[in-house]
């Protein structure tokens, strides 16, 4: 049994203009097609994330579904 089933790791390299291109299994697995919009995640301590590209829609649909808890000067 493979522990890490659908994990995956990949080596970019950075170009001059700070471009990266993703490799395509991983564009293949995570269906990332060109002039798709994706989210750069970036935490000073654990580093850079690109979450899946529908993560937008789901926080989208948090923020405006109105689940959202008020804030205090809002009631």
């Amino acid at each position: 049994m493979n522990k890490h089933k659908g994990k995956y790791a990949w080596t970019v390299k950075v170009g001059e203009k700070g471009q990266i291109v993703i490799p395509k299994k991983a564009r293949d697995i995570f269906d990332i097609n060109p002039g798709d919009t994706l989210i750069i995640l970036g935490d000073e301590q654990q580093g850079i994330a690109i979450p899946p590209k529908n993560a937008l829609t789901k926080l989208i649909t948090t923020l405006f579904d109105g689940t959202m808890p008020q804030r205090e000067d809002e009631e």
